[in-house]
This record gives structure tokens, sequence and C-alpha cells, in this order.
């Protein structure tokens, strides 16, 4: 009997703790009351550990969470999934799964303890965090080795987690097996083959969904854009629009870059309204988007308004304007732009460099590149790449100093891609140096064979130092080869909707439309000439 009452007690003592903890807001504030459960003698109560442990959860305190944790003797399985549902929400992947294992085979616990529902997603979570598909698959095996019927928790678990890991077969299979398939599954299966560029089976599944949530368009938006479906992505953005799903925040950062590629100024514009309208523009990621979308299309301007106006920005809105400055022949704005960078002391990264030894490389500044590219190791332990080495090739050739340019790409740390031999040799044809050229030009027949616009360089480069017969042998090379240059491609964008036209290209519907309003604007060109001959003719009479 009195075991009876002391065990009613100290429930009634776990039950006046409970309110007091959900209140808990701060570490400080957990202290106190922790010291109040232990002046109770409650310290090894598995049911208050679990809310305190849950309480350090939400403020992100996982020493003093594991501190707590590890004074219980004898932990059940609710206090095991509190401290891996911790570690795993804190991106603590690794010390969940240890957690897991240890708990399997815990000394401290008087019985085994066995995994429940409550678990299993929390460890398959982390370890699609860790992108280890092996070990989730002994997860995967744990669910039906313990008996746990799946749930749709768990099951979109695995489907995140193998979607994450490009194991789409197990997704698939997952999936199919699933007596119950909520929004979630088929988002996480949409992403899973969105993300792996497999457009045409996101859409099968797209087209099936029962209803479509602001996720599901947004993984069909990004999956084009990322496999460079600009065009599919921008229709797909409209269709969300059309069926009454206004876009947020990663919907429009993901269509962004197809209206930046497709050069579609007016949808982008839109969107910039949009965002202002929607208080979005406080966000420093879409304003970034929308100052790149402002750059590739041309509009200069209206990036460094943007750019201006921003509340907050990172090295990726400073690298971003250095580059579109540089890009727009405006270096001298993009070198003052990374000076005022540094007096506000934000670090630059390595494409903050890109931009800055593009811009040296227009205003030719070629000692001032030299500077910047080694103060990126020495000031900002930054590791020079490819680009940066390509940046400061086309900077000294440029310049004209074709030998240092030379020597700096034979000294490289890494192999030269065409685009450095390419840009060598461009540089050639401007200064008439043929003895590097060929050597550029040798290079370039192992990298790029093929590449018509390399050997017509070559050519040019022969004509300008009166070699007449190198140039008729390259052009034979060129026919013999029947080398054809990539054909002409050019866009433009009408009532939101963008169409490309390609050289020699005739499956356009309304081709025969064009060329009769070609034909007709023809006509009249040759009408208004000879109107402005005869008006010449009668003056000079």
């Amino acid at each position: 009997m009195a075991a009876r009452i002391g065990a009613l007690s100290i429930k009634e003592l776990e039950d006046r703790f409970v309110p007091i903890l959900q209140s808990c807001e701060n570490l400080i504030e957990l202290k106190k009351i922790h010291t109040q459960i232990l002046k109770y003698l409650l310290s090894q109560s598995n049911f208050l550990v679990t809310k305190m442990i849950d309480v350090c959860n939400s403020g992100g305190d996982l020493a003093y969470a594991s501190l707590l944790f590890k004074q219980v003797k004898e932990p059940n399985v609710f206090l095991y999934n509190a401290m891996i549902r911790a570690y795993t929400n804190n991106h603590l992947y690794g010390l969940a799964i240890n957690l897991y294992k240890q708990m399997l085979r815990d000394p401290r616990a008087g019985s085994l303890i066995l995994p429940d529902k409550f678990t299993l997603p929390f460890v398959i979570k982390s370890c699609a965090g860790l992108l280890c598909p092996s070990l989730g698959k002994q997860i995967h095996a744990h669910v039906c080795k313990f008996g746990l019927k799946l749930h749709s928790i768990t099951e979109n678990a695995l489907l995140d987690l193998y979607g994450k890991c490009d194991e789409l077969i197990e997704a698939h299979k997952v999936f199919e097996e699933m007596t119950d398939r909520d929004i979630v599954a088929w988002n996480n299966l949409i992403s899973g083959y969105a993300r792996l560029g497999q457009m045409k089976k996101a859409r099968m599944l797209f087209d099936k969904m029962p209803y479509k949530t602001i996720v599901s368009w947004t993984a069909m938006i990004s999956g084009h854009t990322h496999i460079g479906s600009y065009a599919e992505a921008l229709d797909v953005f409209r269709q969300m629009q059309m069926v009454g799903i206004e876009p947020d925040e990663i919907s429009i950062v993901s269509v962004l870059p197809a209206c930046a590629q497709l050069g579609s100024l007016e949808l982008g514009e839109w969107i910039h309204m949009y965002c202002d309208k929607n208080h979005l523009l406080r966000r420093t990621v879409i304003c970034n988007a929308l100052i790149e979308m402002y750059i590739k299309c041309g509009c200069i301007n209206q990036a460094s308004q943007l750019f201006d106006q921003m509340v907050e920005r990172d090295v990726v809105s400073w690298s971003t304007m250095i580059g579109g400055l540089a890009n727009h022949g405006k270096a001298h704005k993009a070198i003052h732009l990374f000076h005022e960078m540094q007096r506000l002391k934000v670090p630059p990264n390595d494409i903050t460099f890109v931009g800055l030894l593009s811009a040296c490389a227009h205003t030719g500044f070629w000692n001032e590149g030299l500077m910047y590219f080694d103060s990126m190791k020495r000031d900002h332990h930054i590791e020079h790449k490819i680009e940066h080495y390509g940046c400061l090739v086309d900077l000294l050739g440029r310049a004209g100093r074709l030998d240092q340019a030379l020597n700096i790409i034979e000294e490289m740390p890494m192999k030269p891609d065409a685009k450095i031999w390419g840009s060598l040799l461009s540089s050639c044809r401007t200064y008439s140096n043929l003895e590097i050229a060929v050597i550029a030009m040798e290079h370039l027949l192992v990298l790029e064979p093929e590449d018509t616009g390399n050997y017509v360089l070559l050519s040019n480069i022969y004509a300008k130092n009166g070699r007449w017969e190198d140039v008729s042998r390259m052009r034979k090379l060129i026919r013999s080869k029947s080398m054809k240059k990539t054909p002409g491609c050019s866009l433009i964008e009408v009532n939101n909707e963008v169409q490309e036209f390609v050289s020699g290209d005739d499956t356009k519907p309304f081709l025969k439309d064009i060329f009769w309003l070609l034909e007709l604007l023809a006509l009249h060109q040759d009408r208004a000439k000879d109107v402005i001959d005869i008006m010449y003719e009668d003056t000079g009479e």
C-alpha cells in the first residue's frame, strides 16, 4: 500500500512540473526548474528528463540535454526518442545514429530497449542528412525486423532518404507499397525525380496527383530550371498562377534563373513588383535572384538600384553586383564596389574575385589584377580555381602580355581547359602572335577537335601574318572534316512568352506568317529607299 501511495505522489509531482516545463523558454529558467526537480529527488524520472530534453531541443542547447540524458541510470525508449530527436533536429546526425546503436545494446537498461514508431523516422532522417543510403537500408530492415507497422511518417522519411540519396528505384518501391499516400509522399518522390533531372517521370507523377500544393509546383519549376529547360520552367510557373496558387519565396527563387537565361524581362519585372507588394524584398535571397535576373537581361541600372535599396546584403549580393558591373563595361564601378565591400569588412569569396579579375581585364589593369590574384591566398585564404586562372590569362592576353599568360598556363596546378587555351588564342589574333597561337592550337586540337571557331581564328592569324598557304591549308582542313558551326539562335519575349528561333529550324507553326511579314517589311524598306533616292536625285538637280 505504501508503495502505491509513493507511486501516486511521484506521479502527482511529475504532473506539477509539466506546465512549468512547457512554459520554459531558455536554459537559465530550465536550470532553475532542474534544481527543483533534484530537490524532490526526481532526477531519475524518465518522464521529466524527456520533457527537459524537449526544452533543450527547442533552444538548441544540446550539451545540457546530453548531460541530462547521461545522468539517468535506466533510460527508457521515450527518453532515447527525445534525445535522438534533439540530435536530428539540430543536424547532429552522426550523434543520433550512434545513440540509436547505443539504445539497442544499452547495459544500463533493465531489459532490452526496442525502437518504436517514433524512433525510426528520426533515425532515417539522420541517415538522409548524412546522405548514407546503405545505413538507411539497414534502418529500413529494422522496421521489418522489429515488426513495426509502417505509417505515413516513417514511409515519408524513407521516401525522403532514398530521394536525397538518388536511390529512386527504392523510393518508388516504398511509394508503390504505401496504402495511404499523402501529399508529402507525392512531393517527396516528385522532388527526387526533379533533382535528378528526370522530368518526364516527375511530370507523370505530377499529373496523377489528386491535388497539388506550392511544394509540388516548385519542385517542377526548379527541376526544369536545373536541367536548362527554362521555357518549360516559365510555363509551369504560369500554370501554377492560373490555378490560383500564389508564388512563395522558394518558387520565386526557382523561376528567376529561368527568366535570366531566357531574357524574360517582362516576367522578371512582374515578379519584382509582386515581391514588393508582398513584402518579399526584405529577403536577401530574393533580391540576389532579382539582381542576377536584371544583370543577365542587360538592365544593369535596375540591378544597381535594387542593390542600393537592399536592407541586408550578403557576399552573394556583392559578388553578383561586382560581376554584373564588370560584364556591362562598368569595370571602374566594379572595382570601386569591391573596395567598398572591403571597407565594410564583408569577407569576399571565390566568386567575388572572378568578377573583380574580369573588371581588371576590361579596364586593362593587369598589374592590379595580378595583385588581387595574389591577395586571394595571402589575405583571404581563398584557393585559386580554374576560373581565376582563366580570368588572369584573359587579363594578361588583353594587355598583350602573351608570354606571361603562357607561363601562367604552364604553371597552373590543374590542367588548363579549352576556355583558357581559346582565350589565349583569341589574344594571339589581336596581337598577331603566331608562335604562341600555334602552341594554343595544339592543345585545342586535343580538347576541341571539332570546334570550327578555333580553326577560323588560327586562319585569321595566318592571314594577318601573310601566311596565305597556311590559310588555304586551314580552310581545306575545315572542309575535309565536314565541320559545321553551331547554328545561331535568338530569343524574343512577347506577352510574357519567350520564343526561340534557331537558324535552319522550319518547325515553327507560324513560320509562314513570319516570312510573309518579313517580305512585307522588306518591300516597304525597298519602297522607302526608292523614295529617298528620288528625293536625293531631285535635290541634286
